[in-house]
């Protein structure tokens, strides 16, 4: 079991703001210059994925850019971050005491990158190119979805391709995810939606909308400014997308997003590989984290201790 701290946790204020908005935050982790120096010291092992659970000699088929997913498993500062009562105790207020991490992604954006598309994920089975969803509720649960927790490594302002969200969007889906999305290379940073640089990495999320004629209500967006070192806690079924970075200066924007489910959600239940960005990798290494409480379930996979840098899954 984990013990936790209970310094964090959020208020029932707080809680009833999560629940309307469907975001709370930001809230402060790192101050800048401390988050500068992890930064640092941090590239040179993110440039080596050798170490990454899907690094391409990992790698199912295609070139993929897996290798910077979950390196949370691989890299000793990524693997403290996620556990930090700052955010776990946040988390556990809203999932309750028993709470793992499944999956982390880096996203950066480089000066003229488009902004990312709006986006709803509920089991994030349609960029996979199957329909298999990569995280099960159970049935008789309210919602679905994970809630994300968005770090900024640098800086994250408009002109630098901050996040945007719509207040309250959480609670209705427009996307039909048992739809498959086409996913085109070359359409990265060649969309323009609405006078708008716009994309999703490739694939176009207009594919999946329930009513083709619909389109988000963009007056309602709100954009995410955050200094370098907070965090935003979001439900991934909230409409979100980010703002194009516009050049005008020549740092990248880095964001750092860290997943979170209660254990009674089973990840990857009907996936050996992850699949996705035109590659795919085998998760015979993966394992989910334990951040808070105790795994009541036992049908999920779990990394145990570190032993010489790597994790070992418990099955």
């Amino acid at each position: 079991m984990t013990q936790q701290s209970v310094d964090f946790a959020l208020d029932s204020a707080e809680i009833e703001q999560f629940h309307r908005n469907g975001y709370i935050g930001p809230f402060d982790l790192y101050d800048e210059g401390e988050m500068e120096q992890n930064l640092q010291r941090l590239r040179p092992k993110l440039i080596n994925t050798k170490a990454s659970i899907y690094s391409q000699k990992q790698a199912v088929s295609g070139s993929t850019n897996l290798a910077n997913y979950d390196r949370h498993l691989d890299v000793d500062f990524l693997a403290e971050h996620i556990t930090r009562p700052e955010i776990v105790d946040r988390v556990s207020s809203l999932l309750g005491p028993d709470v793992l991490c499944w999956r982390t992604e880096f996203f950066p954006k480089y000066p003229g990158d488009e902004g990312t598309d709006w986006h709803q994920a509920d089991n994030f089975s349609n960029v996979a190119g199957s329909k298999h969803p990569q995280i099960v509720w159970p049935e008789d649960s309210e919602f679905g979805g994970t809630i994300t927790v968005w770090t900024a490594f640098t800086e994250a302002s408009v002109e630098t391709g901050c996040l945007q969200f719509v207040p309250g969007s959480h609670k209705t889906m427009h996307y039909d995810e048992s739809k498959v999305m086409t996913y085109d290379p070359d359409s990265i940073n060649k969309v323009e939606k609405d006078g708008i640089r716009r994309g999703f990495f490739g694939y176009d999320y207009r594919q999946l909308q329930k009513d083709p004629d619909w389109s988000p209500d963009e007056s309602k967006a709100v954009s995410q400014v955050m200094r370098q070192g907070q965090f935003i806690i979001f439900w991934s079924t909230l409409m979100h997308a980010s703002h194009p970075h516009s050049g005008l200066t020549d740092r990248m924007r880095l964001g750092f997003a860290a997943r979170y489910l209660p254990t009674q959600v089973q990840v990857y239940p009907h996936s050996d590989a992850l699949q996705e960005f035109g590659g795919a990798a085998s998760l015979d290494k993966y394992g989910a984290v334990m951040v808070s409480g105790e795994d009541r379930y036992r049908h999920n996979t779990f990394v145990d201790h570190t032993v010489n840098g790597f994790r070992f899954p418990v099955r």
